[in-house]
């Protein structure tokens, strides 16, 4: 059996997406995009050398009777209104990080996809998918290490986008960290602060008035202490990293192989400098299991809108502590029954 997607959003990620849907990942074919910059996607398919329906309008790729998977990869501000559109065609939906920008646009999908009666959509939080936070998560999930008491982070990489702002390092860069703990730990979060160190002098970014590097500190419910560094104008590379300490011993996130060249009286090995190729597996690892699922007519079990939202409530709390200076609560609604199953 194969699924036929579309895809609305034919920027760097959804031509990413794109191209591994229509070359890597079985059980699916690629029949339409969408962008509502004119020309942009007939771009893209003329470089990947593809023939597909180009709409101009999301619904217009929604209403097409031959779209039976909708995958958003639009900008971040559109995704609740393409995600909604779609669940109320009764369409099932990939949506890229984050799902909406704030807790009601999360609502809203959590409330179109609970019409359906039944799990039609599932957030691109690609960690989850790493073999290396896999494996981590079996450490924690088994008692390895004992209780986790405290974890300490770091998402560095080289992003110098002009238009970045502070509240993009919460809500693009830390949303990250926010969804996978959330999942590695089997816990929620109670309260969050965010402290801005001294400032890099190397920062260009919103003509030089981005707040980088941050310190995040997270306090869970169970009491587990987190503190993550978001670094986007880190000079050497991409770096990720989650350290956990439990009760009896610590556990670290493996890097990625690298040869280890020794030369020059140097012992030398590689450290990443594209995002996009440091999860590039787990990538495709999520989209085959999501198409799989949905072709056995089981459920997606990847992150769920509920854990979009908690990312949302999470991040939102995260934000306002940036501007007040102060340990702010993640306050949100009530898990629906409808996720518990």
């Amino acid at each position: 059996m194969t699924l036929k997607a579309g895809i609305v959003g034919i920027g760097f990620i959804g031509v990413d997406h794109l191209k591994r849907l229509a070359n890597s990942i079985s059980g699916v074919e690629v029949v339409a995009v969408c962008d509502n910059v004119p020309g942009k996607a007939q771009k893209a398919l003329d470089d990947l050398d593809l023939k597909l329906k180009d709409y101009d309008h999301f619904q217009k790729l929604i209403d097409d009777p031959e779209v039976e998977v909708v995958v958003i990869t639009a900008s971040n501000e559109a995704h609740a209104d393409i995600a909604v559109a779609a669940l109320e065609a009764d369409k099932y939906v990939f949506c890229e990080k984050p799902l909406a920008l704030n807790a009601d646009d999360c609502q809203r999908v959590m409330e179109a996809e609970q019409k359906t009666g039944k799990k039609m959509l599932q957030v691109g939080f690609m960690r989850r998918y790493d073999a290396g936070y896999k494996r981590l998560k079996e450490v924690v999930d088994n008692g390895e290490i004992g209780e986790p008491l405290m974890l300490h982070c770091r998402h560095y990489n080289q992003s110098q986008v002009a238009d970045y702002k502070t509240a993009r390092a919460i809500y693009e860069t830390l949303i990250h960290e926010i969804d996978v703990l959330h999942w590695l730990l089997d816990d929620d979060y109670e309260q969050v602060k965010v402290y801005f160190p001294r400032q890099s002098s190397l920062v260009k970014s919103d003509d030089g008035r981005l707040k980088d590097p941050q310190v995040i500190v997270m306090e869970t419910t169970k009491g587990i202490n987190i503190v993550v560094e978001v670094f986007v104008n880190c000079q050497y590379g991409y770096d990720i990293n989650c350290d956990i300490t439990g009760e009896t011993g610590l556990a670290q996130l493996p890097n990625p192989a690298s040869v280890s060249i020794r030369k020059d009286a140097k012992n030398s090995t590689d450290i990443l400098v594209d995002w996009k190729e440091r999860f590039e597996e787990a990538y495709d690892v999520e989209f085959q299991d999501f198409f799989d699922r949905l072709n056995n007519n089981e459920d997606p079990t990847g992150p769920t809108s509920w854990d979009g939202y908690l990312a949302a409530i999470t991040a939102d709390a995260c934000v306002k502590s940036q501007v007040s200076g102060k340990t702010e609560l993640v306050k949100g609604a009530k898990k629906p029954e409808f996720y518990n199953a």
